[in-house]
């Protein structure tokens, strides 16, 4: 597998919080370009909420790009992408 394989999505999320407000920020790269940038502020959410949204908006995007068969979401919150995968939450 690699990543610059047209078939393949890289979403890479990071989220930041100052004053209450977050910032957030999806990029959306196919074959080594970048396709979509997404940013968002949000305010009065925890870090957690702001990350998983983070992650959220960048996949919902990816998933619409034609042609794409995978996709790898580069995070630096392993805690909120732990909560994605967790099989109790989300058992489908």
């Amino acid at each position: 597998m690699c990543i610059f394989d047209p078939l393949i999505a890289l979403v890479v999320s990071d989220t930041s919080i100052k004053n209450q407000v977050a910032t957030s920020i999806s990029h959306v790269h196919v074959h080594n370009k970048q396709v979509i940038k997404i940013i968002h502020h949000i305010v009065n959410v925890t870090t957690t909420e702001a990350e998983l949204f983070t992650i959220r908006c960048g996949i919902n995007k990816a998933t619409n790009l034609q042609g794409i068969r995978k996709i790898i979401v580069i995070t630096d919150s392993i805690h909120s992408t732990r909560k994605v995968f967790d099989y109790i939450l989300h058992p489908f």
